[in-house]
């Protein structure tokens, strides 16, 4: 196992990270999995064994079941993997049990290290933006968390690029303590992250932890053109997640993806997987199963190089065009780009 820098920080994380929406397995996250605490004991085992030393969940899993799976599965083993948490979504019925507010977001922590029978969070994020509460009372927040030894380090998720930009400008002038990190939804599918997060995290330093790096299973070589869709996937239960909005596009990445996987004789999975491993600015892929069959799989792609005809096939097949004002920087500011920029444009430039 690879193990790569958080950002700036100080903190070396694996990269990949086991991902635990699927434990739980209460109301809608059912349709994600329903892993038992025995399931992930066993899973947990089997990550910690391939190296991976971060695990990834949130309060609103299974409404803070997972949480608590996470926090028993690691009895006797805490001190010997980093744990992740997320806060911002509602967890109760009160007016004020959402958001990021410092009130929510301090009941939230203190409820996430009860759950996780821990006195202390490795990495606290910020699972959405919140658009109400000023940035600066959430910053403060986190920045009394960290000081309070609640929280080691934070980090934003879903946000935007002036979200983010506004977050690290904040922290800067306030002197608060900043995100180190960001989670972002990024896979060959879905390469929006691209245009303003990837070229974000490059200019500022920060990590990447992707999440449904196999755009919720649609790049794990189930889905084919002209064939029905598998029993007990997430599509077919109506996750929702990623919305395709091209279909034609999608089936052929995943041709090209699975014609690499079928050369090789692996998994699609883990040609799409590590693809990703190689895109400038991620840190760690989080992966999640059903099964501990596709966990199993999933942890090989840490061992998968492509080749760099490999990588350019499916970096064609999957390009975003060049949408403004980037299409104008490329054909009139290509002289004076920063490495930031290039990330995006680099590709567009004849």
């Amino acid at each position: 196992m690879e193990y790569r820098q958080l950002g700036r920080s100080g903190l070396n994380v694996s990269a990949l990270s086991l991902g635990t929406m699927t434990f739980g397995g209460k109301g809608n996250f059912a349709k994600t999995g329903d892993t038992d605490l025995e399931g992930a004991k066993r899973q947990i085992g089997m990550a910690l064994d391939a190296g991976i030393n971060l695990i990834d969940t949130a309060d609103i899993y299974s409404t803070g079941a997972s949480e608590e799976i996470v926090g028993q599965a690691l009895k006797g083993k805490r001190d010997s993997i980093l744990v992740a948490t997320k806060a911002r979504f509602r967890m109760g019925e009160e007016i004020n049990d959402a958001g990021l507010s410092r009130y929510h977001l301090i009941r939230a922590a203190e409820a996430s290290l009860k759950r996780l029978g821990t006195d202390h969070i490795d990495l606290y994020q910020l699972h959405q933006w919140d658009g109400l509460t000023p940035l600066d009372e959430t910053l403060e927040a986190l920045d009394t968390l960290v000081r309070s030894g609640k929280v080691r380090y934070v980090g934003v998720s879903n946000f935007s690029g002036w979200h983010l930009m506004k977050a690290m400008g904040i922290a800067a002038l306030e002197k608060f303590i900043a995100p180190v990190s960001q989670q972002i939804h990024y896979s060959l599918e879905a390469r929006e992250a691209e245009y303003e997060l990837i070229p974000a995290t490059l200019d500022q330093g920060l990590g990447v932890l992707v999440w449904s790096p196999l755009a919720g299973g649609l790049l794990s070589g189930k889905y084919r053109r002209n064939k029905a869709t598998p029993e007990g996937t997430r599509q077919l239960a109506n996750w929702g997640e990623p919305p395709i909005r091209d279909e034609e596009r999608l089936y052929d990445i995943i041709e090209v993806l699975a014609g690499i996987a079928e050369a090789r004789n692996i998994s699609a999975a883990q040609i799409a997987l590590s693809w990703l491993l190689g895109r400038k600015g991620v840190t760690s892929i989080i992966v999640g199963a059903r099964t501990d069959a596709q966990l199993a799989d999933n942890l090989k792609a840490a061992d998968v190089i492509l080749s760099a005809e490999e990588r350019a096939s499916l970096d064609k097949v999957s390009q975003l065009p060049l949408i403004y004002p980037y299409w104008h920087q490329a054909r009139t500011a290509s002289d004076r780009l920063s490495a930031a920029d290039l990330s995006l444009i680099q590709p567009h430039l004849k």
